[in-house]
């Protein structure tokens, strides 16, 4: 299977070599624009699409990094748009649930525990370390993947990551709903790991 940098490479000349990017980045860009957007996901993604395919000619691997990064990216400059065109920016909330297995259940009753005191924790920090946090942990882009989407170094991206990460476990530190310091769900005190 070809890079994406290929795929793109060949795309510059070829319309149709395209294709496959959209194929392959399409759900988690989706992903990443509902969790920010909300119902303006979709249209979103077929902006996102449109600029991709219309600068085409203008990525480089050199000055750009990974195809990935730069889908994102581009992605982000929608979102934020978005959002200055729109309300606040929303809240992140968690991805759709999948199927319904006891460990399932269990470990998202667990998350609705925490999601209130999640939710604040996020808040609390500052912009620049929610957004790597946020890139890494959910989107599953490496530090150097969410610097280029972010427009930083990659040095820079790894500090406000370990920084976001310490503050997070500071802030939910104690929280009643933290398994940590809760009380243990019965399916744990059962051997059933959540």
């Amino acid at each position: 299977m070809d890079t994406d940098e290929e795929v793109l490479a060949r795309a510059r000349h070829d319309p149709a070599a395209f294709e496959p990017l959209v194929d392959r980045h399409s759900a988690a860009l989706h992903a990443y624009l509902l969790r920010r957007c909300g119902p303006a996901a979709d249209d979103l993604l077929s902006e996102v699409w449109l600029t991709a395919y219309s600068r085409r000619a203008d990525f480089r691997v050199v000055e750009a990094g990974t195809v990935r990064g730069w889908l994102f990216g581009i992605a982000r400059n929608h979102a934020l748009a978005h959002w200055r065109r729109h309300t606040p920016r929303p809240a992140p909330d968690s991805a759709p649930h999948g199927d319904d297995t006891w460990d399932a259940v269990d470990a998202r009753l667990d998350a609705a525990r925490l999601r209130p005191a999640l939710r604040a924790a996020l808040r609390a920090l500052p912009d620049a370390e929610r957004e790597v946090l946020v890139l890494t942990a959910w989107e599953q882009l490496t530090p150097a993947e969410a610097a280029q989407t972010v427009g930083i170094a990659a040095g820079t991206a790894r500090s406000r990551l370990h920084r976001a990460r310490a503050r997070m476990r500071d802030l939910m530190a104690g929280h009643p709903a933290d398994r940590r310091t809760g009380p243990p769900s019965p399916l744990v005190l059962k051997g059933v790991q959540t």
